[in-house]
């Protein structure tokens, strides 16, 4: 049985869901304990079908029992056990995506999950839905949206992912003919990061992903250390340790789930 898939929305979607992915024990009849997950930068909807799974974040341990669950933004590794006869279905949702809903302040929710009611959502999701079903539901939603102008958020985050070099918050700032500061509160809000925590997020999972297909790119870990402005290879290391516990030589790809290549 593969336990992980991943599932992507339609290209107009694509700009507020990243993919939706599964965890899937719903045939299994034991318990798949200690996987490992790694932050991207996103906010995830969890929805939990059958037995529970608990997570543990650098924060908590959760006990997620059938239901919808917000995740938040997370900034080191979380581990997951999977009950038998457990599903969970993963709506993975751009940094900015949350700011199209200004009620939610999330600017000290980081690392943490909390159970919601599918009323507080804006599209319609049953715990027993198929992934079929909640593609098309998904899809309908954010096509609807894809038209829309970019907030500030949004812009933010467009700026950093096409920056081949490291910026900074001031350079933002000047971009978008906006304090610094005002931008600094805007994003902490919606996200729970600080803009400089939100690349440092995306930088070490860039490094990561390099790493993992490192045989295949022939780069060194120094390679890869400068490509992503780390200082050297001591500081890469000293970073990626913050947040996997491991060193990169000790770091084994096969207790994590990982993203599959496209």
């Amino acid at each position: 049985m593969q336990v992980y898939s991943e599932h992507y929305v339609s290209h107009k979607t694509e700009r507020f869901v990243n993919k939706i992915w599964c965890l899937d024990n719903s045939i299994g009849e034991s318990l798949i304990e200690n996987k490992l997950v790694l932050p991207n930068g996103c906010f995830n909807l969890a929805i939990v079908n059958g037995n529970s799974i608990e997570v543990h974040t650098s924060k908590n341990k959760y006990e997620m029992n059938e239901g919808i669950y917000f995740c938040s933004q997370m900034t080191n590794k979380v581990l997951v056990n999977i009950q038998p006869k457990a599903k969970v279905t993963i709506i993975q949702l751009h940094t900015w995506t949350l700011s199209l809903f200004p009620k939610y302040d999330l600017s000290n929710f980081t690392d943490s999950i909390i159970k919601i009611n599918s009323a507080e959502l804006p599209f319609k999701v049953e715990i027993q839905s198929d992934i079929e079903i909640l593609l098309k539901t998904i899809n309908a939603y954010f096509e609807a949206l894809a038209d829309s102008h970019q907030n500030v958020i949004e812009k933010i985050c467009e700026i950093i992912r096409l920056r081949e070099d490291e910026i900074s918050v001031s350079e933002i700032g000047k971009l978008l003919n906006s304090s610094q500061r005002l931008l600094q509160i805007k994003f902490k809000t919606t996200t729970g990061l600080t803009i400089k925590k939100y690349i440092q997020i995306l930088k070490f999972r860039k490094s990561v992903d390099q790493m993992l297909n490192a045989d295949l790119e022939k780069m060194s870990l120094t390679e890869i250390a400068l490509y992503n402005k780390y200082f050297d290879q001591s500081h890469f290391i000293r970073k990626f340790k913050d947040v996997t516990k491991t060193t990169p030589k000790m770091f084994n790809p096969d207790l994590y789930f990982l993203s599959q290549k496209r």
